[in-house]
């Protein structure tokens, strides 16, 4: 596999993964119930571990590490952030409110995410 072709693969899985996630959320708050379908809760674990593998075969293919390299340590940091507000926001929230400041909190995580892999800068802004 080409360095390209695992690029693309690891950016469809997060366009993917970015995409389930927001309709989860919209789906936690106005249909929970569709939350509970078996698809919706194996397709999402299973891309996001396509989009992991892929982004530590992009590591170690292009020789960058994260505690290395600042910017892709701001990504594992942020993606630690955007698990544990995804899951309160999908799983473990007690009111439909906070569980909707979570969702929200999470993708403004996953904006800086991507930001941060387009510019390689702690600080993409």
């Amino acid at each position: 596999m080409s360095y390209a072709l695992l690029k693309s693969v690891h950016i469809g899985a997060a366009v993917l993964s970015f995409g389930l996630f927001f309709i989860r959320g919209i789906w936690m708050l106005h249909a929970p119930e569709r939350l509970r379908r078996r698809w919706v809760r194996i397709v999402p674990h299973l891309n996001d571990t396509l989009l992991l593998g892929s982004a530590v075969a992009l590591a170690l293919w292009s020789r960058q590490y994260p505690g290395v390299n600042g910017w892709l340590t701001a990504k594992v940091i942020a993606l630690l952030v955007y698990i544990a507000l995804g899951m309160f926001a999908l799983k473990r929230g007690r009111t439909r409110r906070s569980r909707a400041f979570a969702w929200f909190g999470a993708m403004v995580v996953f904006i800086y995410i991507v930001a941060v892999a387009l510019t390689r800068s702690v600080w993409p802004i």
